[in-house]
């Protein structure tokens, strides 16, 4: 067994009359249970699936991470988009959704295609145009999402295709 980090009656918290910083706001100074039937379905979202909030700023006073489910019909395909400046964290719960970029590493672009089963994670970097598919006929493909902001960024897109990179 690994030592403690910390020793009885030495932690933070911020009730406590000796803790510095800032006030926290209500929504921060508590845990949250967002059950399965409470997701909202009021976030951003893309043609051909759909989207379900669970941690967000809006919904338990997230400031660095949104997290949520979403669920590809089947025999379906997303719009083809982007999620800004959000680093995106994909766990596959059901089917086998595909995720499809676009390449353009080499001399030529090349469109990739991530075939996923439950279990499975994908991670999907800042502006890179992407989209999902479900290419069973009977059954929706269903993954829970972590963004690195605070909502669903979505940026819907004519096309598939590779955005220019920024020099730094």
């Amino acid at each position: 067994m690994s030592e403690s980090l910390t020793a009885p009656g030495e932690g933070f918290h911020p009730r406590l009359p000796h803790a510095h910083g800032p006030a926290v706001t209500p929504l921060r100074s508590r845990l949250h249970h967002i059950r399965a039937d409470a997701l909202d379905g009021g976030t951003a979202q893309t043609g051909g699936m759909r989207r379900f909030a669970a941690v967000s700023g809006r919904a338990v006073g997230s400031e660095k991470l949104w997290m949520g489910q979403t669920h590809v019909a089947p025999s379906t395909s997303s719009s083809d988009h982007h999620h800004g400046e959000s680093e995106t964290a994909i766990y596959v719960v059901s089917g086998h959704p595909e995720f499809v970029f676009l390449d353009d590493s080499g001399d030529r672009p090349e469109e990739v295609r991530l075939r996923t089963s439950p279990g499975d994670y994908v991670f999907v970097p800042p502006f890179v145009p992407h989209r999902e598919e479900n290419p069973d006929p009977a059954d929706e493909a269903v993954v829970v999402i972590a963004r690195s902001t605070q909502e669903a960024i979505v940026v819907n897109l004519p096309g598939l295709y590779a955005l220019p990179v920024a020099e730094a």
